[in-house]
């Protein structure tokens, strides 16, 4: 329960609105009870009053209840829906955007141990779940509970002893009941929310390898254990909706025999009248419309194993503390960058051997180097150390002579621009995807940039800017992919470019290109450029090797060819 504390606190902003909620489902509730309360009296005295009370018994004043009573009934019950509904919607946004403050300082640290399907189903689903706190578990408690209190106080001017009597019986139904079907509902409500993050894990990663599984015939047995996860999840519901019949049938059957209790002592008179007549007709109707308060309180707790489940789960991400925090203090934008590296060393959780071991390096403003190595050498290691994405536990990066834990966010950012290996579109506009890296561009500004990376065939059409580019735009080619990304990085204009494999899965004359556009950028602009491919590094100021971590050569393309060393056989056996 301690884990829902956290989220309870967020219902303080919208206080006022569920509170108004709650005020609004007990008076539909109230109206309701006096509703059948007073029918039902009004229809015992009317047959007691006969044919001879057309002139002594006042039918109008008791039809005038019962209409305003269902009046009141309908239209409480409308803005209660209105209200509560609204209200639940605003602490979901809310809990979503307190979600995600909290998730985006831990990226990529704090969540490289969750998978993708994984992150997903806890930021979406369980947090979805989280919604129920309030109208399946406080509302209807809080509901019920001034129920009660207001029936017995009601009931308490004509029988004191009939009053006590039925809130006696609905408190203790109130008490008893909740913890009760909590304690049985709770195994069934955590496998609920554990395998419903299973199941859609396991069908998302079904869908994204039915190629591979229908190649290698492996479907089938993937699908079995679909299905199996289903079928486990599907009998926790079972178990679930069985537990809510088994509490609905409990206050049915407690409500039965208050009834009867009720109707034997008010046999015997109520309050100080010894024919009772019609008032045991409303005791009795009373009993049973105040026990439809009681209804959703069984039900309601069977969720809140699900709700502490979610929270649980959602907390085990958000309460992580960042593994990078950054300065407060603004660091002032220079013109061109100076990078430099002292004894740096980093190793990723859960790691025996360092990504990066002792790499000192220095790059002038306006300098443009490659760190050139084969696969998992740590050149990508590098790239995210300086935007950042990691801290390394030993050595310093320092940017313009400051140290790289001295810059603030906003700063670091702004003077940065990073073409990683995967260039991400959003199923928006061209347009909307180039705004991402300067919102202040002007659409003369977006075709400029987008004519200087070669792709003016995208404006050709009648759509233009407006050409909707899919999801992760799947209607352009590899190339098309880079030259976006290329593009945005040109916007954004930060004084340190970093590349990250930018020809990777590129022909030939693309790739030639690419780098033509490179070498031509503005020359204070500082470039560090990840790659494992030879073609046009003659070009650049200095060349890195990299291998295990380590800086093995550095120098000019001519310098590392005359030495023959590492650079000089990578060259002999893959320079095209």
């Amino acid at each position: 329960m301690k884990a829902l504390l956290p989220f309870l606190k967020l219902y303080r902003r919208h206080l006022g609105r569920l509170t108004l909620g709650v005020l609004l489902a007990i008076v539909t509730l109230l109206a309701s009870i006096g509703l059948l309360t007073l029918s039902g009296w009004f229809l015992a005295a009317s047959s007691l009053a006969g044919f001879a009370g057309l002139y002594t018994f006042n039918y109008m004043l008791p039809a005038a209840g019962v209409r305003g009573a269902a009046i009141t009934r309908t239209a409480a019950r409308y803005f209660e829906r209105l209200v509560s509904h609204d209200g639940t919607f605003r602490v979901l946004q809310h809990l979503r955007v307190f979600t995600f403050s909290k998730l985006l300082p831990l990226s990529p640290a704090g969540i490289a141990r969750f998978r993708q399907g994984e992150l997903l189903n806890r930021l979406v689903a369980d947090v979805d779940t989280l919604d129920h706190l309030y109208l399946r578990v406080i509302s209807p408690l809080v509901g019920a509970l001034m129920v009660i209190l207001v029936v017995s106080f009601a009931l308490s001017w004509l029988d004191m002893q009939l009053a006590l009597t039925l809130g006696l019986i609905m408190l203790l139904t109130l008490l008893v009941m909740p913890p009760l079907f909590y304690r049985a509902g709770r195994p069934a409500g955590e496998a609920i929310t554990l395998l419903r993050g299973q199941y859609r894990l396991q069908l998302i990663r079904w869908l994204q390898g039915s190629a591979e599984l229908k190649i290698y015939g492996a479907a089938s047995a993937y699908r079995a254990r679909l299905d199996e996860t289903e079928q486990q999840w599907q009998q926790a519901q079972r178990q679930q909706a069985n537990l809510g019949g088994l509490s609905q049938a409990m206050i049915l059957l407690i409500s039965g025999v208050t009834v009867t209790l009720l109707l034997w002592l008010s046999a015997a008179g109520v309050g100080e009248m010894t024919q009772p007549g019609a008032l045991i007709a409303l005791f009795v109707f009373c009993t049973l419309a105040a026990f439809e308060a009681l209804a959703p309180v069984g039900a309601a707790f069977q969720h809140l194993g699900q709700v502490v489940a979610s929270a649980v789960r959602v907390s085990q991400i958000i309460d992580q503390p960042a593994a990078v925090s950054f300065s407060q203090q603004h660091a002032a934008r220079q013109a061109g960058m100076a990078v430099a590296l002292e004894g740096v060393s980093f190793s990723y959780p859960s790691t025996s051997r360092p990504a990066v071991s002792g790499v000192s390096l220095a790059v002038a403003r306006g300098e443009k180097i490659a760190l050139l190595g084969r696969t998992g050498c740590g050149k990508s290691t590098l790239l995210q150390l300086l935007t950042r994405a990691w801290d390394p536990q030993a050595g310093e990066i320092r940017l313009a002579g400051l140290p790289l834990r001295d810059w603030d966010e906003a700063s670091l950012r702004a003077s940065t621009s990073v073409v990683s290996q995967r260039v991400h579109l959003f199923s928006q506009t061209l347009r909307d995807n180039l705004l991402l890296a300067a919102p202040a561009s002007s659409d003369e500004m977006l075709t400029a940039v987008l004519q200087q990376v070669g792709l003016g065939k995208l404006l050709e059409n009648e759509e233009g800017l407006n050409a909707w580019v899919g999801e992760g735009g799947r209607q352009l080619s590899g190339g098309e992919l880079r030259r976006l990304g290329i593009a945005r990085a040109l916007l954004h204009n930060g004084d340190l470019l970093l590349l990250d494999e930018p020809t990777e899965g590129l022909d030939a004359e693309t790739e030639r290109q690419i780098l033509e556009l490179l070498w031509q950028l503005d020359t204070s602009k500082t470039v560090i450029m990840v790659t494992h491919r030879l073609q046009g590094l003659e070009k650049l100021d200095r060349i890195y090797v990299m291998d295990q971590g380590e800086i093995l050569e550095q120098g000019h393309h001519a310098e590392l060819i005359a030495s023959r060393g590492r650079y000089w056989h990578f060259h002999q056996r893959f320079a095209l």
